[in-house]
């Protein structure tokens, strides 16, 4: 019964037009506001201390910011409506040269974006634009088998594999040898094992060195690349690309440079659209051991 409800809720948002969605994902951010009371602290607390808000302000921000979080989460019913007449009619692209740019590249790319704005639908982008090589886009997997399951159905497309993180490094370094795309999303908290501590937004924050990491020994550039709504359309902010070859130093310092460029452009990005983060993550959690010592 439960597997039939999630199916026939996929299958009605799926078939909803964009104004229809955009507006249940609303809704569904005001209840989160409503009925996630430590998750809207959090996020109030994070813009004031990272964004430097008057608590007025943040509240403000946060609300706004809980809407959007509500639209990021319907929008993966919506995945495979990123056709190329809804890229030329809904999308404007920034950077279009280093999209271009990647494209033609003969070379293993990794593809780092964050839980901002519309990153579901950015599975559209590797399909219609890396149609004759592998993709792939590496997730945290819900808990859930049948979520799981849904939310699989949506976000993969002919030829966009989606790859659990928890077995990702095997079958991404066989997509990158054969020069495809792997995309992750690098802004959530990650354990001390896996983690380089990085400033990010003035305060250290665990940051996943696994795609630093696999770029390194798969020799690829690393492609930052985002999706936001602007004015009831969107756009895509393609990054420019950094060549991990260029990369000097232990293997240490490389990984830290590369995961410190990454972080970068995410950072960048959310400072330009505050609102369309996902705030209400407890993104700073773990904290490095020196913070310990007495």
């Amino acid at each position: 019964m439960r597997r039939m409800m999630l199916h026939m809720l996929g299958i009605w948002c799926a078939r909803r037009r964009e104004s229809t969605l955009e507006s249940a994902g609303e809704i569904l951010g005001r209840l989160m506001w409503l009925a996630l009371p430590a998750r809207r602290r959090t996020a109030i607390r994070a813009l004031e201390h990272h964004l430097r808000l008057p608590p007025d302000a943040a509240s403000k921000l946060a609300w706004d910011n809980f809407r959007h979080t509500g639209r990021s989460f319907l929008e993966i019913m919506h995945t495979r409506k990123m056709d190329h007449r809804f890229l030329r009619d809904r999308v404007r692209i920034e950077g279009e040269e280093n999209l271009e740019r990647v494209i033609r590249l003969q070379r293993p790319i990794v593809g780092v974006s964050a839980h901002l704005g519309a990153w579901e639908l950015l599975s559209g982008l590797l399909a219609l634009s890396f149609h004759e090589r592998g993709a792939q886009i590496v997730v945290r997997q819900p808990k859930d088998p049948l979520l799981k399951e849904l939310m699989t159905h949506f976000r993969q497309r002919d030829n966009v594999e989606i790859v659990s993180r928890k077995l990702a490094a095997p079958k991404v370094q066989s997509n990158l040898k054969k020069k495809g795309i792997s995309a992750f999303l690098v802004d959530h908290n990650c354990g001390r094992d896996q983690a380089v501590f990085l400033p990010f937004f003035q305060e250290y924050a665990a940051v996943n060195m696994g795609p630093a990491l696999l770029a390194l020994r798969s020799r690829a550039v690393v492609w930052p690349v985002f999706m936001l709504r602007e004015d009831g359309n969107y756009a895509i902010h393609c990054g420019e690309p950094l060549d991990t070859r260029t990369v000097e130093g232990t293997l240490r310092e490389r990984v830290e440079q590369v995961a410190a460029f990454y972080t970068r452009e995410v950072e960048a990005m959310v400072r330009r659209y505050p609102e369309q983060w996902f705030w209400m993550h407890r993104r700073w959690k773990t904290r490095p051991d020196w913070e310990k010592r007495p």
